[in-house]
């Protein structure tokens, strides 16, 4: 869970709280050190039995050129929830977005903040209804049928000139597994998820949600109750999109 910087400076303080005001939600995130994991997993009491399985897949160019202009667009199947989809611009101005998005029920306004510093994000959601993430990932559908019209709309607003979505390439996918309760001594739902990697590699991040009016409360709260737990809520920070878009890219190119 992320803790608000004690140490942002006056102008950083001044953005956070600019696009907290024209926010729907916060998602306050930490990610735990690779040799901290199972005992953070352990003092907040989560059994991994009981983790939701998830695939992860996003498509971009070899060399990324969505992620370069700030865009995310992501698939994913869910155990006993179905297909998903996302197209995502990050970092985003909420003043700056149209009125019709902003009036959708699909686009959500979100501010992650973590230890590091905080995005905010503007994110068109949709369910599959042409075609299964699982066949499009296998090149057997084109991948815009993953996508609504609003979705492919919003796309070629901000996709760089001439890359249309079956031009991308598959980033993954990414297995996931994901917990969420009330752990003793908090008093709000954390999630946990362990995203891993085929080197090996894993992100635990653990995370919150909270309106943005009560971001810096919940920060202070979230920070004392980690703090209780021996979970260090200082330390580089890892983004779990960013590493799997850099692993997955670097394939690609070899």
């Amino acid at each position: 869970m992320a803790v608000v910087a004690p140490g942002l400076s006056d102008k950083e303080l001044v953005e956070l709280l600019e696009v907290l005001g024209g926010s729907d939600s916060v998602e306050l995130k930490l990610t735990v050190p690779h040799e901290a994991q199972r005992a953070a997993v352990i003092a907040l009491g989560l059994d991994p039995l009981d983790a939701q399985v998830r695939m992860v897949y996003f498509f971009d160019t070899p060399e990324l050129a969505l992620d370069t202009q700030g865009l995310v667009v992501r698939a994913r199947r869910v155990q006993g929830r179905g297909d998903d989809s996302v197209v995502k611009l990050r970092p985003c101005r909420p003043d700056e977005l149209p009125d019709d998005l902003r009036e959708s029920r699909d686009f959500v306004v979100e501010v992650d903040v973590t230890p590091d510093g905080h995005v905010c994000s503007g994110t068109l959601k949709g369910t599959p209804k042409k075609a299964g993430v699982r066949e499009a990932a296998a090149g057997e559908a084109p991948l815009r049928r993953l996508f609504s019209k609003q979705q492919r709309a919003f796309y070629a607003r901000h996709a760089p000139e001439g890359i249309g979505l079956d031009d991308l390439s598959l980033l993954g996918p990414i297995f996931v597994l994901k917990l969420k309760g009330v752990p003793d001594g908090f008093d709000r739902k954390m999630v946990a998820e362990m995203w891993l990697y085929p080197d090996g590699s894993r992100v635990l991040e653990l995370s919150t949600k909270c309106a943005p009016s009560e971001a810096f409360q919940v920060a202070a709260e979230s920070r004392a109750f980690l703090a209780g737990s021996g979970i260090a809520t200082a330390g580089e920070q890892t983004m779990k999109t960013r590493k799997t878009l850099d692993f997955f890219s670097a394939e690609l190119r070899a």
